[in-house]
């Protein structure tokens, strides 16, 4: 299915695609977003994660595409869901949803060799307001970072534009996990940490694809990974969220590719 990527590499193993290349980008996007702005309508207390991702499973199909993380290193589910203190790679299950629960829905799926990755933050029935707080946080956190994303600028920046707005507001950003790129391929050079110096790290060119995806804990950043090898929780047992898109630089500036088209993105919407 996937053909061998065009454009050059960067002398850090970058790929540059080719202007061309965005369409197919937007058009992967634009699914893993449309399958993200339906599960808002899923997600409510009684709900198990479980049913949920037998509902993305069945859009994917439905649209003729592929879920990516199926069959990934022996992962068996379309997305991943991740609850509370849940940082990243929560495994659907027959766990039921309580009032007030915040989960981090990633889904990523293949359209015509094209990968599109996306995740956002749900909350079933009521929002409490320390988690609305969390969730402010980090969504403006990946919107920040997303606005230095030009030619000229440097991944570094990227992370210090996350970092110093997630500390000036006493969270933490989370160091195990960090975005990267992805096209052709689900994941690819470089690492896109959300965490950094200004100026430090490869220079962002036009033709680069990745992704942007802020972890951000109430508490301490420290993570775990549960027996399964998957999950991955907040050392501290504090609430932990997080919001992705999939970008690309161009010549002035930076396409986001996994856009909620009725400006379901954020929760409170």
């Amino acid at each position: 299915m996937n053909k061998e990527p065009r454009g050059r590499l960067t002398k850090d193993g970058i790929r540059l695609y080719e202007p061309a290349d965005f369409a197919g980008m937007h058009a992967a996007g634009a699914l893993a977003a449309h399958i993200l702005d339906a599960m808002s309508d899923h997600v409510f207390p009684g709900q198990t994660t479980g049913k949920i991702d037998e509902i993305i499973t069945q859009m994917v199909e439905e649209a003729g595409a592929t879920s990516a993380t199926i069959g990934y290193k022996g992962y068996k589910h379309a997305s991943c869901i991740s609850v509370n203190h849940v940082v990243c790679h929560g495994i659907p299950s027959d766990k039921t949803l309580k009032d007030g629960d915040i989960l981090n829905i990633d889904v990523t799926v293949i359209v015509d060799g094209w990968f599109g990755d996306t995740s956002r933050m749900y909350v079933a029935g009521r929002l409490p307001r320390k988690a609305e707080r969390l969730i402010e946080v980090t969504h403006e956190a990946l919107m920040r970072g997303i606005e230095v994303v030009k030619p000229g600028n440097t991944f570094g920046d990227i992370g210090h534009a996350i970092q110093s707005f997630v500390e000036g507001h006493r969270m933490s950003v989370v160091r195990d996990f960090c975005g990267h790129g992805l096209g052709r391929v689900f994941h690819a050079p470089p690492n896109v940490l959300h965490y950094g110096k200004p100026s430090a790290g490869a220079m962002l060119e036009p033709g680069m694809f990745f992704t942007i995806e802020p972890m951000v804990n109430l508490g301490r950043p420290e993570t775990k990974t549960l027996a399964d090898d998957w999950t991955a929780v907040t050392r501290d047992k504090s609430l932990s969220a997080q919001f992705e898109h999939s970008v690309g630089v161009t010549e002035t500036g930076v396409e986001i590719f996994t856009l909620s088209r009725n400006g379901k993105f954020h929760p409170t919407y």
